[in-house]
């Protein structure tokens, strides 16, 4: 393949991907790849200046850049990812179109020193095992946790730290390790060769213990005090550990008297830990607190919206990303967790998503969060919205402002109850339940269609589950 039909194939690859990824992802990541001029036909090779850099781009954009690739030139098979900076060899994790295609071997920059392979490797290994999806720009924000997304982005900038400690607590399941995380990666997207020590207070317990045991503590303390960021979460877990508490109250204030980065996090504030030592407390104190509140339904509908955006190809309507954002509120470890059992079970049995799918295949999820609700009280409160009788509701009357409201009453009464279709249908009058299932479908097909008829479900929604 000639070279210049490789050069004329990026060209048109780094215009897409400019366009999909967007301006400051681009910027940020994929604008400083070069492509590698080299002879394999099969293999297109691009260069990112830093191991870290590398790494990112083949967890995000490896199989991508294959298909990119592939769509110009359907030759390529391979797309390899090097490391390529002075004095440092050039590692590659090639992107293949199979997992049986052999790896590129990798290529030695020139001038490489004899002894930077082996460095470049323990750099790669002394990575934190940050988890690749917990970037900022995948947290959804709003004002339950924009306190502490702002703060998390503060400490993460470059130059001298606004404040440390970050102390972040919240529940369980609803973002803090994902901050942590993000903060992680910003950190070492503007200093790659910073390090970053990011680990459990349990973790800490552990480590600490078998040193002790080893009467090696002196490699331990200089580990997590050598770092430029220290990242522990989940202090809850040392509590009532003193000699692990003691340890730790000297790694935080040698971190904070060298003007290094801390964050740590925990179930609850400082105050409300339970056998943890005042003077600890204390020095959490000195720092910057933010908690994260549980997720409002907006919240929750947009943590969906952007999971199903991570899932080309897969379809689920609106009516079950409200079902799932309404029923399920606790955690939005919860909710992921939800969704990704609809889409699993309907991708292995070949059914169509919709929200008899999704009741019956989380019914305990579901019933375990639900409000009791009863089909009255579905009825007076819709009535009251619309302005009508109660008996409107079960009369014969089919004028239009009372059979939509009708309508409305039905597929709440479908979707907040556990009556059978035939039981809803005698509660509305003694009709059909094939009049109810008309009613579920003509409402959920609206609320895509019709802003005031899905503005209306959403405001009783609220209502009725309090």
């Amino acid at each position: 393949m000639a070279e210049g039909e490789q050069a004329r194939a990026w060209t048109r690859v780094r215009a897409n991907l400019r366009e999909s990824a967007g301006q400051r992802l681009f910027e940020q990541w994929l604008k400083p790849m070069e492509l590698v001029e080299g002879d394999d036909r099969d293999t297109v090779r691009l260069a990112v200046p830093t191991p870290f850099a590398a790494n990112w781009v083949r967890s995000h954009y490896a199989d991508r850049l294959l298909l990119e690739f592939r769509s110009q030139l359907p030759g390529v098979r391979t797309v390899a990812i090097e490391t390529r900076a002075p004095g440092v060899e050039v590692l590659t994790a090639p992107a293949t179109q199979s997992s049986a295609t052999p790896a590129a071997e990798p290529v030695k920059s020139t001038d490489a020193a004899p002894a930077a392979p082996t460095t470049a490797r323990a750099t790669l290994a002394e990575r934190p095992p940050l988890d690749p999806r917990f970037t900022f720009e995948r947290f959804v924000v709003d004002a339950s946790n924009r306190v502490a997304f702002n703060a998390a982005q503060a400490l993460a900038e470059p130059g001298t730290p606004r404040f440390s400690p970050l102390f972040l607590h919240s529940g369980t399941g609803l973002g803090k390790t994902h901050l942590m995380h993000a903060i992680g990666h910003a950190y070492l997207a503007h200093s790659p060769e910073a390090v970053v020590l990011c680990m459990s207070a349990e973790r800490f317990m552990f480590d600490f213990v078998s040193a002790m045991r080893a009467r090696d503590t002196y490699q331990f303390k200089m580990r997590l005090r050598g770092a430029d960021l220290l990242l522990i979460d989940d202090l809850q877990f040392i509590a009532g550990k003193d000699a692990t508490q003691e340890e730790f109250f000297h790694t935080v204030n040698e971190v904070m008297a060298a003007g290094k980065r801390l964050v740590i996090s925990a179930d609850r504030c400082p105050q409300a830990l339970d056998g943890v030592e005042p003077r600890l407390i204390s020095r959490m104190g000195m720092g910057l607190i933010a908690d994260i509140k549980p997720p409002e339904p907006t919240l929750r509908r947009a943590v969906l919206e952007r999971r199903l955006a991570d899932l080309p190809g897969v379809a689920v309507p609106a009516s079950v990303l409200d079902l799932l954002a309404d029923r399920i509120g606790s955690s939005i470890r919860e909710l992921e967790g939800a969704f990704n059992r609809v889409v699993a079970y309907a991708q292995l049995t070949g059914e169509r998503v919709d929200v008899d799918f999704a009741v019956a295949t989380l019914g305990d999820t579901l019933r375990g969060s639900q409000k009791r609700v009863t089909i009255d009280e579905i009825q007076k409160l819709v009535s009251q919205h619309f302005d009508l009788k109660a008996l409107d509701l079960v009369s014969a009357r089919r004028a239009r402002a009372v059979a939509r409201p009708r309508q409305i009453a039905m597929y709440l009464a479908k979707r907040l109850t556990t009556r059978s279709l035939p039981e809803i249908g005698r509660k509305f009058g003694g009709r059909d339940h094939s009049t109810v299932i008309h009613a579920v479908k003509r409402i959920e097909s609206l609320r895509d269609q019709d802003r005031e008829v899905d503005g209306a479900v959403r405001i009783l929604l609220r209502q009725l589950e309090g």
